[in-house]
């Protein structure tokens, strides 16, 4: 169906990926059809395979934030500590390379075990975009949509190519400033 794909592992070997379709299953397709002929004898049949099935859709409102503080030099406040939180969705575009990196041999596996690793890569992400912008903590707030769109332009890459994710939204809601900051403005 639309929002997802059936993996096919063949005696631990990934073999194929089918998208939203309908398929004819043949002959000339030994992996499938193995693993359809050994349910008729129980799963006791030589050959053992598995489906996976993995949604496609997009993951919405997954809240990130940082945990501590992160430093920031500014020229008129000089070090400066700031929080920030927001909102993130993500998609999986690969999902063979997803299987292989995130999944494993787990027979269910849910958003709650991999949404902890794409928060610590995002909160790590954002305290070094945020460096090396080098923007005045003033002038922060201006900068939540720039800020967003370069994070997810930048997290996509490497989500794509360490687990087949595209991180689809990024959104920074709110960057808490230090008391001090916040009396100057």
């Amino acid at each position: 169906r639309e929002g997802q794909c059936a993996v096919f592992v063949a005696e631990g070997q990934l073999s194929d990926v089918f998208g939203p379709g309908t398929y004819t299953l043949d002959t000339r397709n030994t992996p499938v059809v193995s693993f359809f002929k050994s349910i008729a004898y129980q799963l006791q049949y030589p050959y053992k395979g598995d489906i996976y099935f993995v949604s496609s859709r997009q993951f919405l409102d997954n809240g990130w934030g940082t945990p501590r503080p992160i430093m920031m030099r500014d020229a008129e406040f000089g070090p400066v500590r700031i929080r920030a939180f927001g909102n993130y969705s993500y998609r999986i575009i690969d999902p063979a390379e997803f299987l292989r990196q995130i999944v494993g041999t787990d027979g269910l596996f849910t958003t709650d075990e991999i949404n902890g690793q794409l928060k610590k890569k995002l909160q790590s992400a954002f305290a070094s975009e945020v460096a090396a912008a080098k923007i005045p903590v003033l002038d922060l707030a201006a900068s939540y949509m720039d800020f967003g769109e370069k994070l997810r332009d930048r997290m996509t890459g490497v989500m794509s190519s360490a687990y087949g994710i595209k991180i689809t939204d990024f959104t920074i809601e709110n960057i808490s400033l230090p008391e001090n900051v916040e009396k100057a403005l």
